[in-house]
């Protein structure tokens, strides 16, 4: 994608806040938006329509709701990095928007500097969560259970180097093959290590644990 701008498309149904994000994105000569949406049904049209890079998605819209609209973007736009954009950062709605695929989960606060970034590094294939305030990956209280807000660095000390590598490979999205992969394992063993580190550290899946290890600074 060398030489080429990244394409967005902006899906929120506040054309004010569309013009806000459009204006902020716009600024950078390397991000092009390419198209607008008003709900969830629209932004999986306009991203496929327009081959988008990058989708930014509200959750709250009317017709299909951004969290509904993630699994049809990706389906419909497999190469399309999408990046969940809502007021509100509740632990459901971050861990929902992970499971389903989404490349990052920024709330409408974030300063205009971290939004370029976070389109930027998803577009790049890296995951980012903007947190309310630090330490934390979500309003509230931190994640009753094994949830990732508790203690993040204390609890991934009681692994193994080998299991915090894993985790680190699941803190940036990798599938079991993929980290398999870098780390010349079979996708078995990674799946044996998964198990382990889910257990050790109280996690009810690998989402919760991905979050986990990005709170630990892996």
């Amino acid at each position: 994608m060398a030489g080429q701008p990244i394409r967005v498309v902006i899906a929120d149904d506040e054309p004010l806040i569309r013009a806000g994000i459009r204006m902020i994105l716009n600024s950078d000569p390397e991000i092009q938006v390419v198209g607008e949406a008003a709900d969830g049904r629209a932004a999986v049209e306009a991203a496929r329509a327009h081959a988008a890079d990058v989708v930014l998605l509200d959750i709250q819209m009317p017709v299909l709701d951004g969290l509904s609209a993630l699994p049809e973007l990706r389906r419909a736009v497999p190469a399309a990095r999408v990046v969940v954009l809502t007021t509100f950062g509740e632990r459901e709605n971050v861990l929902r928007a992970l499971e389903y695929g989404g490349a990052g989960f920024l709330l409408k606060d974030t300063a205009p500097a971290e939004l370029i970034g976070a389109v930027r590094a998803a577009a790049a294939g890296t995951r980012t969560c903007r947190r309310r305030r630090p330490g934390t990956w979500w309003s509230g209280s931190p994640g009753a259970g094994g949830g990732p807000g508790r203690g993040g660095p204390g609890r991934v000390a009681a692994l193994s180097e080998k299991e915090r590598d894993v985790l680190a490979l699941l803190g940036e999205g990798l599938s079991n093959a993929d980290a398999g992969k870098r780390l010349h394992m079979s996708e078995g063993t990674v799946k044996t290590y998964v198990s382990r580190i889910l257990a050790k550290l109280d996690c009810e899946n690998r989402v919760q644990a991905a979050l986990l290890a990005r709170d630990a600074g892996l």
